[in-house]
């Protein structure tokens, strides 16, 4: 790029975009905690269940269970993902997680 006869140079001209976009981005199917509580105590909660209790729409993409809502049954939770809260919360449910 030399001199551009006046006008803005193309670098100027053109947004600078940071950092770096993943061509291949992991995308979750993201679940909350307080979206748990219709399944019965001392169940076993995995891709299976999410999918006939309709949380989840179609089958093979991660899922991630976030830690909004609360829980007030004892579940065994797997999932691909969890928040640090998400954990918490199941645990003092006197639940526990399982990741696959």
């Amino acid at each position: 790029m030399g001199f551009e006869g006046g006008q803005m140079p193309l670098q100027r001209r053109v947004p600078h975009l940071r950092g770096f976009k993943s061509l291949s981005p992991t995308r979750f199917t993201v679940i909350n905690v307080g979206e748990l509580e219709v399944f019965e105590a001392n169940s076993v909660v995995g891709e299976e269940e999410l999918l006939a209790k309709g949380l989840i729409r179609k089958k093979g993409l991660p899922i991630k269970i976030l830690g909004n809502g609360d829980l007030s049954k004892s579940l065994v939770v797997k999932a691909h993902g969890f928040s640090q809260k998400a954990v918490e919360k199941i645990e003092t449910a006197r639940g526990s997680t399982e990741v696959i």
